[in-house]
């Protein structure tokens, strides 16, 4: 089956190669990036006018251009999950909690979060067929996100739900950070990317994967991996474990590459919150 038409965009997020990749396929863009990246999209995209986004997730590192894109372009539709909309709609609660992760460096980040228009939106809820590309509902990273299956290629475009893996080197790891990490759903959504059977997938962090089934095994057994190491250490020894890792597997410029991407103590976080509220769920209730 014929690739032509899907290639993917780095954009170079805060000047660095290989943290933040959208993808193109046809004229539908995958995960556009923030907007302080968008000036390396657009040139990417070269004569490409985009008819749609295709979000897996609201997260501003995949989808923080969304806005910004339909006021360069007013026509373009934004395809987003059910439970991610409204914030596209009304960004305020999702800068609130970015500012409470990221603080003053929300705007170098990031740049500028502009809302995205209630009428170009297409509400998701999985199963939809939107042209070449099939959806399906894939939470886990995120209580809204959702994978692409380009039905002519076989790629799919997985978001953050098959992991962080930074080439050259082949090293896996899940990106984890709060608010609404859930290892159950997450292994659940593994398996509707398996039952795909996918030729390749796509990440966002970064780039394409040639070998799925290997892949799928790796992003399980980090995911299980990470999150019994997020049960029985804290913060300081859980992100001191994951850098000694990052930079056992790969080079110094690298290891950067997924610190950007996945930064280590974001991942304890998410993984300890995910945690806390299973405590919660299982504690027996007091006697009345």
């Amino acid at each position: 089956m014929s690739s032509d038409d899907v290639r993917p965009i780095d954009v170079h997020h805060l000047g660095r190669d290989r943290v933040i990749c959208s993808w193109l396929v046809g004229d539908v863009v995958v995960d556009p990036g923030p907007t302080s990246s968008l000036a390396a999209l657009v040139e990417g995209l070269g004569p490409v006018r985009p008819r749609a986004l295709a979000l897996t997730h609201i997260h501003l590192d995949h989808a923080g251009a969304a806005g910004a894109i339909v006021r360069r372009w007013p026509e373009v539709e934004v395809w987003v999950h059910e439970r991610g909309a409204r914030h596209l709609v009304d960004p305020s609660r999702l800068v609130a909690s970015a500012t409470r992760l990221y603080g003053d460096r929300m705007d170098p980040l990031w740049g500028e979060i502009v809302p995205v228009p209630a009428d170009n939106l297409r509400i998701l809820t999985g199963g939809e067929t939107l042209g070449r590309l099939t959806v399906a509902y894939t939470p886990g990273h995120a209580s809204h996100h959702v994978s692409y299956l380009d039905r002519q290629t076989g790629r799919a475009f997985v978001g953050d739900v098959c992991g962080v893996m930074i080439p050259p080197s082949r090293f896996v790891l899940p990106p984890t950070p709060p608010p609404d990490i859930d290892l159950d759903a997450w292994r659940s959504s593994l398996d509707t990317i398996e039952a795909w059977q996918p030729e390749s997938l796509a990440l966002t962090h970064f780039g394409g994967v040639a070998d799925p089934q290997a892949h799928l095994a790796a992003i399980r057994q980090a995911l299980g991996r990470w999150g019994d190491r997020a049960r029985e250490l804290g913060e300081a020894a859980f992100v001191e474990l994951m850098a000694a890792e990052i930079a056992a597997a790969t080079d110094p410029v690298t290891a950067t590459r997924y610190n950007g991407a996945l930064p280590p103590e974001q991942s304890w976080h998410g993984l300890a919150r995910y945690w806390s509220k299973r405590d919660e769920l299982e504690s027996p209730s007091p006697a009345s």
